[in-house]
């Protein structure tokens, strides 16, 4: 009896000090009311619950299904929001892209939702049996949403839907090198010239500045929901302790990172279960002549756009018959009357298995990164129409990789449709290029998933300050050498002096020596 309780013990012991990597409780916050955004992130926590830990996600995205180890709590009437009405071409056309605009939309008045009753709920009365073990949220214009980690004292992860954030990498400590990673739409992912590298430093120092400075209100709202005794934003921002990107250097282009900023891109890329319809998979199967696939994701409303742009579309679909077309949108209702022959509208597609299929031949985009990154995997020639946001630095770096062409909405006409199908389909280069990106792409020592998890895991294992950087000690000027710099050229200049100083001494002496000897005269 005495060795069996020992035993009961040391079992119990083991099992609680494992707890954490094996079952632990997670508290996911996901505020944005962004479809393509939560995609990415109900990818890692559904990870998460499938290697045993308990998630619990706040967001706006209800679960159509229960998910083993997954609870989902509702902050928001996703509605009324624009993830289920749309983006209208009116919308789209008096985007500024300003990023001031964009911090006080997704950011500030997003951080109000901290007062929402399940809010509140949460932060007055987190679960104790068990507690939560880490926090995840996202990683974008909210810093409020970090006050989770402080106020739950546990580690704090950040998940980006894209490549990080200009204002991303000071706070964690990572290297920006505005000398090779652009920031700016006009800038390169190869190589970037003098005034690029100008204008991308000057850009980088002025998001900064601009995200800084419209954000600290947020340190307000930070305080009047969890209490006054919470620091302000920028302290909260290094309270993070991992953050997992959506990007891959070849889309993104080479950047350096430290361990704690580890890319995921195209984690969400996964053929399901799920079968193609009949009748689609009938028309995919009888083009002949090979298909083209044509999609602005699950926002932008194409139907909406001028009827001369729409009319230009449709001559530029009737042109390249006998390709055909797949067109997915939300509304085909409103869409104008004579459609081509050659083109088939829906409302919703299953994009992986269409990408997938032998006879697809180009992938019609507005540059969203789940696209291009689906894209990419099936190794799909791309035509970027882009939109908004990051969508031209996403088409633009493709673009440079030679596996995409570019067109811009404002001007578009059918024969420039035309001419960048027919490069797409009928260069071979494209293809070849593509195929080459791809293998790029996939060839990793893990799945992306697994890599998510194992890293979430890592945080668990050895706490919320184990990936953090050194840098994070020193001040910018000491992160930058200045200090260093100044000293060598200080150094510099003292050995010149003291250089200068002695070369006087020994000149005056010389002189002085010189005028000392006497001359001889001459003799007749």
């Amino acid at each position: 009896m005495k060795y069996l309780c020992k035993l009961l013990l040391i079992v119990f012991c083991l099992l609680s000090s494992t707890r954490h990597v094996n079952s632990a409780r997670i508290l996911a916050v996901f505020p944005l009311d962004v479809t393509s955004h939560f995609i990415m992130f109900d990818v890692v926590v559904k990870s998460l619950a499938d290697a045993g830990h308990q998630v619990d996600v706040y967001s706006h995205f209800a679960q159509k299904r229960a998910y083993p180890n997954y609870t989902h709590t509702s902050i928001g009437d996703i509605s009324q929001t624009t993830a289920k009405l749309g983006l209208t071409y009116d919308v789209i056309y008096n985007y500024r892209g300003t990023k001031d605009a964009l911090i006080e939309l997704a950011g500030n008045m997003g951080c109000q939702l901290l007062g929402h009753p399940e809010m509140q709920k949460l932060i007055r009365n987190p679960p104790t049996n068990p507690p939560y073990d880490l926090v995840i949220t996202e990683s974008f214009y909210g810093s409020c949403w970090y006050a989770f980690g402080r106020h739950l004292k546990v580690p704090l992860v950040a998940l980006s839907s894209r490549s990080l954030l200009t204002f991303s990498n000071a706070p964690i400590g990572n290297p920006q090198n505005t000398a090779f990673v652009s920031e700016i739409t006009d800038g390169s992912i190869l190589y970037m010239n003098f005034w690029q590298r100008f204008k991308n430093t000057f850009s980088a120092l002025w998001r900064n500045h601009e995200f800084n400075y419209h954000t600290e209100v947020q340190s307000d709202i930070v305080k009047k929901y969890f209490g006054p005794h919470m620091p302000g934003v920028r302290e909260l921002e290094k309270d993070v302790a991992l953050i997992l990107v959506n990007s891959h250097h070849v889309l993104s282009g080479i950047r350096p990172l430290t361990p704690a900023v580890v890319d995921i891109g195209g984690i969400h890329v996964s053929d399901d279960d799920t079968a193609l319809p009949t009748d689609l998979g009938k028309w995919l199967d009888d083009s002949r002549h090979g298909f083209i696939y044509f999609t602005f994701g699950s926002m932008i409303r194409i139907e909406s756009f001028p009827k001369a742009m729409l009319a230009e579309l449709y001559a530029g679909f009737a042109k390249i018959a006998p390709v055909r077309v797949l067109m997915r949108i939300l509304a085909p209702e409103d869409l104008p009357p004579n459609l081509p022959d050659n083109v088939l509208t829906m409302r919703w597609v299953p994009q992986i298995k269409v990408l997938k299929h032998k006879n697809i031949r180009a992938f019609v985009t507005q540059g969203g990164v789940l696209s291009l990154q689906e894209a990419l995997t099936f190794a799909v020639p791309i035509i970027g129409i882009p939109i908004l946001a990051d969508q031209p630095v996403n088409v633009k770096n493709c673009v440079e990789r030679k596996i995409a062409v570019m067109l811009d909405y404002k001007s578009f006409t059918a024969e420039k449709f035309v001419e960048a199908v027919n490069a797409t389909i009928y260069d071979p280069r494209y293809k070849q290029n593509v195929v080459a990106a791809s293998e790029k792409f996939l060839d990793r020592p893990l799945n992306a998933r697994d890599t998510a998890v194992y890293w979430i895991e890592y945080i668990l294992r050895h706490g919320g300050d184990s990936l953090r950087s050194p840098a994070l000690k020193l001040t910018w000027w000491q992160v930058a050498l200045l200090d260093v710099y100044g000293c060598i050229f200080i150094a510099v200049l003292t050995v010149l002096y003291l250089a200068r100083l002695i070369l006087s001494a020994l000149l005056r002496q010389i002189i002085c020596v010189a005028k000392k000897i006497p001359t001889s005269k001459k003799t007749n």
